[in-house]
């Protein structure tokens, strides 16, 4: 199983961190040692001191594919979930300014949250998703997957120009604005609409 994921999807997240806008999709992995096991808390790791939740809606590979065109994406996936992407993001600033992968920031144990997934009819749009993570019963992050610069079935024929897909393999979308940084003791709760799909707790 890949996790791949979209970096800078939302305009108003990259404004936030004073990134440059990019022409194309920004992609990069996590190992599936990242996910956290299912009713685990989430411990922050030693080598940081700024560890950033990101939640996203996730999208799970139902067959395999390659050089998928963005009119056939569709049949690639039957289910939508939603996720955190956690990022040592005090780490991953010394990495991006000497130029550095962003792995050791972004790929760490239990970095990766998956909630539960439901099947995508549910939805009477894929691109008008609303979603939110709420930290300690304060809301801390809004999006929608309207948006996405790039929307769900671009980024599969996207993706899929540089590696295959597999069955099982899981694309986390991107985050809007909001993120910012956890601690021990933090509750976090993720909804897509008014559905809760993961709870996690900070220790």
């Amino acid at each position: 199983m890949k996790l791949i994921c979209i970096g800078r999807n939302y305009a108003q997240h990259i404004e936030e961190l004073a990134n440059e806008r990019p022409k194309d999709p920004v992609l990069f992995l996590k190992p599936d040692s990242a996910v956290l096991p299912k009713n685990h808390p989430f411990y922050i790791p030693a080598f940081s001191d700024e560890i950033h939740y990101e939640v996203e809606i996730l999208v799970k590979i139902n067959r395999l594919g390659k050089h998928i065109a963005t009119k056939f994406a569709h049949k690639y996936y039957d289910e939508i979930g939603l996720g955190i992407d956690f990022t040592a993001r005090d780490l991953q600033a010394k990495l991006k300014a000497k130029g550095l992968p962003w792995e050791k920031a972004k790929g760490f144990d239990g970095s990766a949250v998956i909630g539960k997934f439901v099947p995508k009819e549910l939805f009477n749009d894929l691109n008008n998703i609303s979603f939110s993570l709420q930290k300690n019963e304060t809301l801390v992050q809004e999006g929608n997957t309207k948006a996405m610069l790039w929307k769900i079935d671009e980024l599969i024929s996207y993706v899929s120009q540089f590696m295959t897909l597999k069955i099982g393999d899981i694309i986390f979308t991107g985050t809007p604005a909001g993120v910012g940084k956890v601690n021990p003791e933090d509750r976090l709760i993720g909804r897509i609409e008014n559905g809760i799909f993961f709870e996690v707790n900070i220790k």
